[in-house]
């Protein structure tokens, strides 16, 4: 492979992103602000004195350009940081490519930044939620995500060191089995969180979070199908030349 700097890595890592952030804009556009817009009726509807005060930015403004600055935004900061994970994860788990390398790293930061938590902790529409616990749950969930990355981090390190003695397929079992193990037994440590008011539709907060599984997802695939086919044409010498003068038949 061609010897770069981690900054061209960044750098494309980041553009990955940009386009993982409107695939995740796209889907939340779609299939989420439905949802918003019907739990934000049931909220009004259920409320008191709302008077004649106006949200200070307009559900419009913030179902289109609020939202899609958001998750651009998200996309190109998720896209730096899988760039940096990426540039050490190659060649160190594996004999695997560049795009191989990229959908792993994808994966796996999916799973432990996003599955990971939201088992635990699911999101909630707006409606859902106590205003008084905000800190509380944001901590909660902040403590989630860091638990899950460190313990995938050891279970990592355990795979390698036990790797010599029972290969490289019984050791990758070992390490999932005592990465499940330690991500059930903070489950069960850490306080759990209800707060769905009684006769909220069951089924929108069920849509809800599924729609918010989705859009990251979407995020997640679309940056390592970018990534990986970018971060090939930067290590890999000649590879779109090759492609190109293939014989064909």
């Amino acid at each position: 492979m061609n010897q770069i700097s981690p900054r061209v890595l960044l750098i494309r890592g980041m553009l990955a992103g940009l386009a993982a952030g409107v695939a995740a804009f796209l889907v939340a556009y779609l299939l989420g602000e439905s949802k918003v817009d019907a739990a934000i009726a049931i909220e009004e509807a259920g409320a008191h004195d709302h008077g004649d005060e106006m949200a200070p930015v307009s559900r419009a403004l913030q179902a289109t350009a609020g939202l899609g600055t958001g998750t651009l935004l998200y996309g190109v900061a998720i896209g730096g940081i899988a760039a940096l994970v990426f540039c050490y994860a190659l060649g160190r788990v594996g004999r695997f490519g560049p795009r191989a390398t990229a959908l792993l790293v994808s994966g796996g930061l999916f799973l432990t930044v996003n599955l990971v938590p939201f088992l635990k902790y699911p999101s909630n529409p707006p409606a859902v939620g106590d205003p008084d616990t905000v800190v509380q749950r944001t901590t909660l969930f902040v403590l989630m995500i860091a638990l899950s990355v460190l313990l995938a981090a050891g279970a990592l390190i355990l795979g390698r060191r036990l790797a010599p003695g029972l290969g490289n397929w019984n050791a990758s079992i070992v390490a999932s089995l005592a990465f499940v193990a330690a991500i059930g037994l903070a489950y069960t440590l850490l306080p759990g969180i209800n707060e769905v008011p009684k006769g909220f539709p069951a089924a929108l907060v069920w849509e809800f979070r599924i729609t918010t599984l989705t859009i990251q997802v979407a995020l997640w695939a679309t940056f390592g199908l970018a990534f990986g086919y970018l971060a090939e044409r930067a290590l890999v010498p000649g590879a779109t030349a090759k492609k190109a003068v293939q014989p064909t038949g």
